[in-house]
């Protein structure tokens, strides 16, 4: 019996079946590693934006709760939306947003409604010649943060007998330093 050549019909049948398996293989991998299609994003009540005045060069970070209006200079923008993808998949923060401009004396004119994206800006971007806005996040607005979760007290006030004196007069005492292990 011979031996089949390189291109005979039962070698290059094999050659293909081994390729299918392993591009099959892959494929499930591929698969495993990608999220479903249907994965839901996170919805938020909040969004965080920032906007840029070109022209005095003021940056100010602006939270709105979704559905409500904020102004920013001449803009009024509302957030329809703000979404976030789950923790497990890549990171995106992605805002549904309305931005008209308002001049006294004149018609609100429409400048963006769209998606805007905190990853990629330039991607869905307000064009106006004097104000900038971005994404930067979405939060929920029942959400303790850090600084309201920490009770503050009220400092202890003077006499009203004893006036303090002042801060350069009383020279702050020294910190105690523990002594050296070291031996001399």
């Amino acid at each position: 019996m011979t031996r089949p050549g390189p291109r005979s019909p039962r070698r290059v049948a094999s050659r293909i079946a081994r390729r299918l398996a392993a591009g099959g293989a892959a494929l499930a991998g591929l698969a495993a590693a990608c999220p479903p299609a249907g994965a839901a994003d996170l919805v938020y009540d909040t969004a965080i934006l920032q906007g840029l005045d070109k022209v005095t060069g003021r940056v100010m970070t602006i939270e709105t709760p979704v559905g409500s209006s904020v102004h920013f200079g001449t803009l009024e923008i509302i957030v329809r939306t703000c979404r976030k993808r789950p923790p497990e998949d890549q990171p995106e923060t992605a805002a549904f947003l309305d931005i008209w401009e308002i001049r006294t004396g004149e018609a609100a004119t429409s400048l963006f409604r769209g998606w805007m994206f905190a990853s990629s800006p330039a991607l869905s971007a307000l064009e106006h010649p004097v104000y900038d806005i971005w994404v930067l996040d979405c939060s929920d607005s029942n959400a303790k943060s850090p600084s309201t979760s920490v009770p503050t007290v009220p400092a202890p006030s003077a006499p009203a007998s004893r006036t303090p004196a002042p801060p350069s007069a009383t020279p702050a005492p020294a910190p105690a330093v523990p002594p050296s292990p070291r031996s001399p």
